[in-house]
């Protein structure tokens, strides 16, 4: 297997994730297992302060799961160390632990992409180059890793269900104004202002970092209840007839490749030809 993400040290304490599964980033099986190993990491290093996940490729931050993935082999996964599928489990897990996660987000980040980036602690984006969604209504399905539990508490309800119902694009600088995103940059600017932001945390002391972050967590984070019925959800409704037709639809016109349909995936699902 390829690796999908590259740690790099970038001072003692500071991480760096590079992720590149081309050909835009998909987020598969191999995915979860990859993003699983490094929270363990995570949770184990006593040295490590912060990482920042990033992309190498400029147009696709996280895609969205890979839906020609096998529902079933992926239903059957081994649950993680929280009893929870992986997926469901990475990003609780990333979620709470004692170190500070930051999406540097350039490119699209759409459904398992968008839920990916909303369990980090942290998410700056380019005002021109990030486009943030949940797609899965506007093909009939329901967001697999309840994403609207922590939209809920960043965006409040009126603008979580708009993102979740409307199934459409939100831009940096948008979703910077609804709570998507802590705040978009400029595109030139994103990756200086993330790096200094992370030495800076860097160069204070773990014990403080975890323990206030923890304490943070306690009044913020959903509780890991909310998200397991998400997921039989997500099962349920991708087995429908409608659903797969609606999906069958998108992957003959370019879905999972290269194209107007991925890039303007957004205007796509909600096109009278879908």
């Amino acid at each position: 297997m390829a690796q999908q993400i590259r740690i790099d040290e970038i001072t003692p304490g500071y991480w760096r994730a590079a992720i590149s599964n081309p050909p835009i980033n998909l987020v598969d099986l191999d995915t979860i297992e990859e993003l699983s190993n490094i929270v363990g990491r995570l949770e184990a290093d006593p040295t490590i302060k912060v990482i920042v996940f990033a992309s190498e490729d400029p147009d696709f931050f996280l895609a969205h799961y890979d839906v020609l993935v096998d529902k079933a082999r992926t239903a059957a996964m081994p649950k993680g160390p929280t009893g929870m599928h992986p997926w469901l489990d990475v990003l609780a897990r990333l979620a709470r632990a004692p170190v500070v996660s930051i999406a540097s987000l350039r490119g699209r980040a759409r459904g398992a992409g968008s839920e990916f980036a909303l369990a980090c602690d942290l998410r700056f984006a380019s005002a021109e180059k990030a486009i943030l969604g949940q797609f899965e209504v506007g093909v009939g399905a329901v967001p697999g890793a309840n994403p609207m539990a922590r939209l809920g508490g960043l965006a409040g309800r009126g603008r979580a269900l708009e993102i979740v119902l409307g199934a459409d694009d939100f831009t940096g600088d948008l979703a910077e104004r609804y709570g998507y995103v802590n705040r978009a940059l400029p595109n030139d600017e994103l990756d200086d202002f993330v790096d200094r932001f992370a030495r800076r945390i860097a160069g204070f002391e773990k014990y403080a970092i975890a323990q206030t972050k923890g304490l943070v967590d306690q009044v913020t984070l959903p509780d890991d209840a909310l998200f397991p019925p998400a997921l039989d959800q997500f099962f349920i409704s991708t087995a429908r007839p409608e659903t797969r037709a609606r999906m069958a639809r998108l992957l003959d016109r370019g879905l999972q490749m290269r194209s107007e349909i991925e890039f303007e995936l957004g205007r796509h699902v909600a096109d009278p030809a879908h």
